[in-house]
């Protein structure tokens, strides 16, 4: 099956979650633009992103969100989150790499995430990643920060 990043985009988009002090509101403070290109090496080796809507099985697309603030105050501690879609797994690849992951969507912690197994602590495969956050402690005025996932198309 392929994905569809334009139903993948709208999923995304709606998960946005931003605090920061004044009483300016996040809809209008802040502006995200998100995007999804597929992750290529060319022939010298170096990474290139073209622009995807669909792709097979196995290909590695970037989503990148890149939030905007449009007003004239800096915004402090914003936390942003991406989900990872369904039909999709995690590379291990964000930037920043000061991402924490989430299984539930819930619960966060630095990457890698370890769980207990047969008394034993082990990594959590990627697979089982639901959700990316991070915390810009500082969004300057009319200043833009940029986070992205790399991830793999399953099915």
């Amino acid at each position: 099956m392929k994905f569809s990043a334009i139903t993948t985009k709208l999923v995304m988009t709606t998960i946005l979650c931003a605090s920061f002090l004044g009483n300016a509101h996040a809809a209008d403070a802040l502006k995200m633009e998100l995007t999804a290109n597929q992750v290529i090496k060319n022939a010298d080796g170096k990474t290139v992103y073209s622009p995807v809507r669909t792709a097979p099985v196995g290909t590695v697309i970037q989503y990148k969100a890149t939030y905007t603030n449009t007003i004239n105050k800096d915004i402090n501690d914003l936390m942003v989150t991406l989900p990872i879609p369904i039909n999709m797994t995690f590379t291990g690849e964000a930037q920043p790499t000061s991402a924490q992951a989430s299984t539930d969507g819930k619960n966060y912690a630095d990457m890698p995430l370890m769980k207990k197994v047969d008394g034993k602590m082990v990594k959590v495969p990627y697979s089982e990643y639901r959700t990316l956050r991070w915390n810009i402690k500082l969004l300057p005025a009319k200043k833009t920060a940029v986070v992205a996932i790399n991830t793999t198309v399953d099915r």
